[in-house]
């Protein structure tokens, strides 16, 4: 990952937040583009619990999950108050980007506040964990590679 797609990932979060009261109307594959897609977060949102043993319970919305020859992964995650991402090593760098919310970072061992605005860069070795802190959630960005396709 460079700083061109931490960047990127900047202006697709500005850009969902403009488009949300639109969706719905945007709500459909445009298979007339050569496979592009259009989604709402109403489409893909599902309750799981907070990944890599993090507990409590998340909103995960996994968009483009199911498309074909995707070479990213590109999720949104809320973390409700009680949930996290539990400690765990990386294997391919990771982005995160706080759209809302704060939280606690701990990367490596070394633990830093984020929220809006914050971009994390985790890389191939290094291990690290997240979750809110206060009464709000916290609501991230994350892509990585999809090793899967």
């Amino acid at each position: 990952m460079n700083g061109r797609v931490a960047g990127a990932l900047a202006l697709i979060a500005l850009a969902a937040g403009a488009w949300r009261a639109r969706a719905p109307e945007l709500a459909a594959p445009a298979a007339a583009n050569g496979g592009s897609v259009i989604t709402h977060d109403s489409l893909v949102a599902k309750r799981q619990p907070g990944p890599h043993g993090g507990g409590g319970e998340t909103t995960a919305y996994d968009f483009f999950a199911t498309v074909d020859r995707m070479p990213l992964v590109f999720r949104k995650r809320a973390l409700h108050p009680g949930s996290a991402i539990g400690h765990h090593p990386q294997k391919e760098d990771e982005v995160y980007y706080v759209l809302s919310g704060e939280g606690e970072f701990i990367l490596d061992g070394a633990v830093h506040r984020v929220g809006p605005g914050t971009a994390m860069l985790t890389r191939a070795g290094s291990s690290h964990a997240i979750r809110p802190i206060g009464r709000a959630d916290l609501v991230l960005l994350i892509a990585y590679p999809n090793e899967q396709r």
